[in-house]
């Protein structure tokens, strides 16, 4: 069974990723909330804890990968890295530190999608 009513959170710091991804998931019958950095990250959970993480790794205020860590510690939510930082070793930081999936930008929208579907049924 797909959880549709999952709770999404999308943190990218491109207020165009952002919109396109709420857009997109929103679409797809998923309840979005959007943060651009750490901080609001932070915010959310504590107010909202989210169900799967759409988490950029290059961020204004905490890098992606220490958000990862401190998520995977105090959270059980499904973490989506999406990032333009594609080197082998980013991907496998990214897995190390608690990310579910490490998914390179430009990614095909279906394809999260999918991994976020994946996600939620495991949730």
């Amino acid at each position: 069974m797909i959880v549709e009513s999952a709770h999404i959170l999308v943190v990218d710091d491109d207020q165009c990723h952002r919109d396109l991804l709420q857009t997109y998931l929103s679409a797809e019958g998923y309840r979005v909330s959007i943060a651009s950095d750490g901080h609001e990250l932070r915010e959310i959970m504590a107010a909202n804890p989210a169900d799967i993480i759409l988490l950029d790794v290059m961020l204004p205020d905490e890098d992606g990968f220490s958000l990862a860590r401190f998520l995977h510690a105090e959270y059980d939510c499904g973490i989506i890295m999406i990032t333009a930082k594609s080197e082998v070793t980013d991907r496998i930081v990214g897995l190390e530190v608690g990310a579910d999936v490490y998914l390179p930008k430009p990614f095909e929208l279906r394809e999260m999608v999918a991994h976020v579907r994946s996600l939620a049924r495991r949730m």
